[in-house]
């Protein structure tokens, strides 16, 4: 055998053997994967192609070589739409079953007009062994099908391109740029090939297309191991990472921003893709509230004002470890409807509808705080409670919708009165209680009759007709040094209702002191 022979049968074995292997991996790692099952197709019939084609070169007489071509014809005419399918998946674009049939339409007339050729000669027009040769190998004059196939082979090719290419103008990280790029590198080197070979500029006439294929399955390799090709591809990245509605980055073990989605952009303004590869705590702000939740992966709720109105976010925290390295994936899930509902819920529990002001249950736990923090310090406190005078006569009078616009003017009254640490509630039907901190019983005293006064000179305009009223008021007041809270609060109402009945008794719209009872 020729040396020249050798060297070229070498070469295209090497071919086919990294073809066999690239197959072998993708059929066990990349089967489920964007684009990996025709990858699997496309390296098995390029190692049956390239093996072939290496028999073929170390064959010494023309039916021998005839016999390999044919096996040959039996693979090649499908590599091409193979790699168009693996390209059209690897972006996520997915064409109908209709037109992936018709893709194989042609490769399957190709292979039977290479059957039948000695019947009609449309594929090859002659075939014979090359003189000028330093070892056997074909001289082949084609056919017009011989063109329509190469005609198919380079618009399977261009369209692969094409939608790589598309795909790389979208995609702005320099792992997918370079997976991208290798597959359109590893895309090209078959057609420049074919290019040298169908104008009879390769050695010899040797097809250069099996020989090719060893240098676009390097390519197509180093994008599989060093790139990871298929494992993240763009359109996962794009149609999934970048469309969630969650914000999601991704840090190293080191705490390296490695990647983030559209939607963090609205969490954290400054987010570019300069930021990449920088700490995560320097891009949030060192010593900010963000920036302590992730420094110490604490799952919680967090507030964000960037766009003007409070967004909510529950942060998680989740580690992904792969066979190399462990990656942190923190999520930001927008949870303003349930926070806002709870606060709906939490304001509903608390505040009477028809008053707006705090109900009986939660007057009571707030009074009992107020208490609880005096009892440590020491200090007064004091208990106002209220009712309008003759309130059943004014429903019985005007209606039950006059008595509520009654009871919403008091409440507002008495809200616009008090200080800013005073809690006042309905405690029931018309009447009201006031819990007073650091307020002594004659500054109470002189609340309450300020109120009252207040209270007088309203009006309530209902059905073109004004109403007022009056109301009275019983206080009691203690200085508290250590004693039980909750004793403590129920004696000052009990004494505070004490004195309202004596200034019911008195002749009402007036105010009556505990110490001045009996």
């Amino acid at each position: 055998m020729p040396n020249e022979a050798f060297v070229y049968i070498v070469i295209v074995s090497l071919a086919g053997i990294l073809s066999s292997l690239l197959c072998l991996y993708a059929y066990f790692r990349l089967k489920d994967v964007p684009g990996g099952k025709p990858y699997i197709f496309v390296t098995l019939f390029s190692a049956i192609f390239t093996f072939s084609y290496a028999v073929e070169l170390s064959s010494t007489t023309l039916e021998k070589i005839l016999i390999w071509l044919s096996v040959e014809y039996l693979v090649l005419p499908f590599i091409p739409t193979f790699i168009l399918l693996m390209c059209l998946g690897y972006v996520g674009q997915k064409l109908k079953h209709w037109m992936s049939y018709l893709l194989f339409l042609l490769p399957i007339l190709t292979i039977f007009m290479h059957a039948t050729n000695e019947l009609h000669h449309l594929y090859y027009t002659s075939i014979e062994l090359n003189r000028d040769s330093p070892f056997p190998i074909l001289k082949l004059e084609y056919g017009p099908w011989f063109y329509v196939h190469s005609i198919y082979f380079f618009l399977c090719f261009m369209m692969s391109m094409i939608s790589l290419g598309m795909e790389l103008r979208k995609t702005r990280l320099f792992r997918f740029r370079m997976q991208i790029i290798l597959m359109v590198a590893g895309i090209m080197v078959p057609i420049i090939a074919n290019y040298f070979y169908l104008n009879n500029l390769s050695p010899y006439g040797i097809d250069l297309g099996p020989v090719s294929m060893s240098i676009s399955f390097i390519l197509h390799g180093a994008a599989l191991f060093s790139y990871q090709m298929f494992h993240v591809t763009p359109v996962a990245r794009e149609t999934v990472f970048e469309n969630m509605r969650e914000g999601v980055i991704v840090l190293n073990q080191e705490g390296v921003l490695v990647d983030y989605n559209h939607a963090m952009l609205n969490i954290i303004s400054n987010l570019s893709s300069q930021c990449i590869g920088k700490p995560i705590v320097d891009v949030i702000g060192r010593g900010t509230h963000l920036a302590e939740i992730v420094l110490h992966e604490k799952e919680c709720d967090f507030r964000s004002s960037l766009s003007g109105d409070n967004t909510y976010y529950h942060i998680r925290f989740s580690n992904v470890k792969n066979k190399y390295k462990f990656m942190k994936i923190i999520t930001f899930v927008d949870v303003t409807e349930r926070v806002d509902l709870q606060e709906q819920l939490q304001y509903l529990a608390r505040i009477d509808g028809l008053t707006e002001l705090y109900n009986r249950h939660f007057f009571m736990e707030e009074s009992e705080k107020i208490v609880s923090s005096l009892n440590k310090k020491g200090g007064n406190v004091s208990i106002i409670m209220f009712d309008i005078d003759h309130f059943k006569s004014i429903n019985d009078t005007f209606g039950h919708e006059a008595g509520d616009l009654v009871l919403a003017r008091v409440a507002g009254v008495v809200k616009n009165c008090l200080r800013s640490h005073d809690i006042v509630g309905r405690y029931g039907g018309e009447e009201f209680i006031l819990c007073m901190p650091d307020a002594s019983l004659l500054a109470a005293e002189e609340m309450a009759d300020f109120i009252r006064r207040n209270i007088s000179q309203a009006v309530v305009r209902y059905s073109e007709k004004e109403i007022t009223v009056t109301s009275s008021f019983g206080i009691s007041s203690v200085l508290i040094r250590g004693e039980a809270v909750q004793a403590t609060l129920q004696t000052l109402i009990r004494e505070a209702d004490q004195a309202l009945y004596a200034a019911k008794r008195k002749g009402r719209n007036c105010v009556e002191l505990f110490e001045k009872v009996g």
